[in-house]
Parts: structure tokens; C-alpha cells; sequence
């Protein structure tokens, strides 16, 4: 799982990058029903798929299939085998697709029924792919997620979070050496300090709207206390001790699309039972007590 360089982690490259289009004029055509979206609930990258999905009314135009939460030897392995792919394990797909491929094996990913074969693990374009080229089958009502005019700059706070918080808690956690450890650490809660700030005065990162920025944010945020500080060593502070940090998150938590696909208990058991050079035992914490359902109070920011 590691690509350590001077005692740095380096998360491995999407290997898959092929493009679905509305009118598959570029890579692949958008169409109901020809694609399998492969998800964890523990995974931060999938579960971010599993919001879009639902906030866009699209559960049943790509079909999911959940991979077992306890990750082995051999990689992710589909609970009772996959009865469209008839895979057993993640790692078939990848390698009925590239026989030469060396690595891990990742979620999300998106097999094309079609074709036989995986299109995209690129899990950065997978939700944007959903919002702006799926757009013929979004429910009636949906959320414009990546609006255009909004796009410079929730690509600008994306690139942030995403190196110092979504990657930076596995930089932290995954630093074989002290140095790297302690820059990683340090950047996270300089840019949670920042987003603390930021979201004391609106409700949401971008526009004053929900939008892709906020669907990036939250699977960092709802896994921090349960896992990241204790299990990454990103202790300074609990996302409890963020007041509006943590009001946002029970705020975004208060949604169906958001609550719905965050199950504590698979993500607890992937991270503690999964990383034996982190934590030996495989014993996974009972706590903490959270009270996600809590007044969160957002709404005053609208």
C-alpha cells in the first residue's frame, strides 16, 4: 500500500483514465444501466462517489456493488463474488483488463458492461463525470454540483484540500520518518485552521451552494475523530474542537445522500484491521461517542 520515498508516502498513480461523454464522442457514452460503479464504505475516494450518486438521483442508472471492509492479502474482495462480473475479488477486473498490471488494486472503479473491461479509477474525474455528463438522467430538482461559473474556484480549494487534508492525513499517517510526518501534520491542521475560519462566516466552501468542493471535504471530516486522529497520529486537535468545522459536518451528516453512506463500523474495521505496521493488534477502538444528529445551527448562514 506504501510507495515510500525518503520516508514519504506517495499514493500510486489511476492506472484507468478513459472518459465518459454524454454522446461518447470523447472515450465512452453515457448510458443508464451499462455501468458498475465498485465502492468501500471505509474507502474516503468511493464514498465521495456514493454522495454524487445519491444527490443526483442516479442509483439506478450505475449500479454499485461494496467491496468487504477488511482488505487481505490478495486485496478487496466482493462479498458472496460479483454476479455481473462474476469477479471474486477486485483484482480480477484489473487484470482482465491490463494482464500486465503491478499494484494496488483501488476503489472507486467503474467496469463497462458493455466492453468488458474497466474504464476509470480515476476517482478525482468519477464525480465530476457524474455531474456534468450523466446530466440526461439526474432527477428532476438536482443539485448543480460543479457549476461552471463556480469551477475556478472550487477547483482552486479542491487542490488544497486534497494535497494538505484528503492525501495529508495519509501523508501523516503513512510517513516512515519523522520529518515528512510532522510537514504533513502541520500543513492539515494549517489549512483546518484556515477552513475553520472560512466557514465561520458561510455555510458552505464555494458560492454559497452545496457543490463538489463540500462532497470532497466531508469524507475527510466524518472519519477524523473515528479514525485519522487517533489511528494517523493527526492529534493536535479533534474535529470537535473545531466548532464550525464540526457544525458543518453534522450539517452535511443531516442529509440523507451524506448519512446514508457513511457506516462508521465499516470504516472503523478497514482502518484498524487493514494496516498491521500501524496497528498490530487489529483491535478497533469502541469510541468515540459522537452526536452526529446534534443542532448543527448552519441554516442561520444562509
Amino acid at each position: 500500500m506504501l510507495n515510500p520515498v525518503a520516508g514519504r508516502f506517495v499514493r500510486q498513480a489511476n492506472r484507468f483514465t478513459e472518459k465518459i461523454t454524454a454522446d461518447g464522442a470523447e472515450g465512452l457514452p453515457a448510458e443508464p444501466g451499462r455501468y458498475r460503479l465498485f465502492v468501500s464504505y471505509a474507502c474516503p475516494w468511493a464514498h465521495r462517489t456514493l454522495i454524487v450518486r445519491h444527490l443526483l438521483g442516479l442509483q439506478d442508472v450505475i449500479d454499485v456493488a461494496v467491496v468487504d471492509p477488511v482488505r487481505d492479502e490478495a486485496g478487496w474482495r466482493i462479498p458472496g463474488g460479483d454476479p455481473v462480473t462474476g469477479a471474486t475479488y477486485l483484482s480480477e477486473l484489473y487484470l482482465a483488463t491490463d494482464p500486465s498490471f503491478e499494484g494496488r488494486y483501488t476503489v472507486p472503479c467503474i467496469w463497462d458492461t458493455v466492453t468488458r473491461r474497466l474504464v476509470t479509477n480515476d476517482f478525482p474525474a468519477i464525480t465530476t463525470m457524474m455531474e456534468t455528463e450523466f446530466t440526461a438522467f439526474h432527477r428532476a430538482g438536482a443539485p448543480d454540483l460543479y457549476p461552471a461559473e463556480l469551477r475556478p474556484e472550487i477547483d482552486e480549494i479542491n487542490a488544497l484540500v486534497y494535497d494538505t487534508v484528503n492525501n495529508g492525513v495519509y501523508k501523516a499517517g503513512f510517513a516512515r520518518e519523522q520529518g515528512p510526518y510532522e510537514e504533513a501534520f502541520d500543513q492539515l491542521f494549517a489549512t483546518l485552521d484556515t477552513l475553520e475560519d472560512r466557514l465561520s462566516r458561510q455555510r458552505y466552501l464555494v458560492g454559497g451552494q452545496l457543490t463538489e468542493a463540500d462532497i470532497r471535504l466531508y469524507p475527510t471530516l466524518v472519519r477524523f475523530d473515528s479514525v485519522y486522529h487517533g489511528h494517523f497520529k493527526c492529534n493536535l486537535r479533534r474535529l470537535v474542537d473545531y466548532p464550525h468545522l464540526w457544525a458543518y459536518t453534522r450539517d452535511l451528516y443531516s442529509r440523507p445522500a451524506f448519512h446514508e453512506t457513511t457506516d462508521f463500523d465499516h470504516i472503523k474495521r478497514h482502518y484498524y484491521m487493514t494496516h498491521p505496521h500501524i496497528n498490530p493488534s487489529r483491535i478497533v477502538p469502541k469510541g468515540p461517542l459522537l452526536d452526529w444528529t446534534a443542532p448543527h445551527g448552519r441554516d442561520r448562514l444562509d
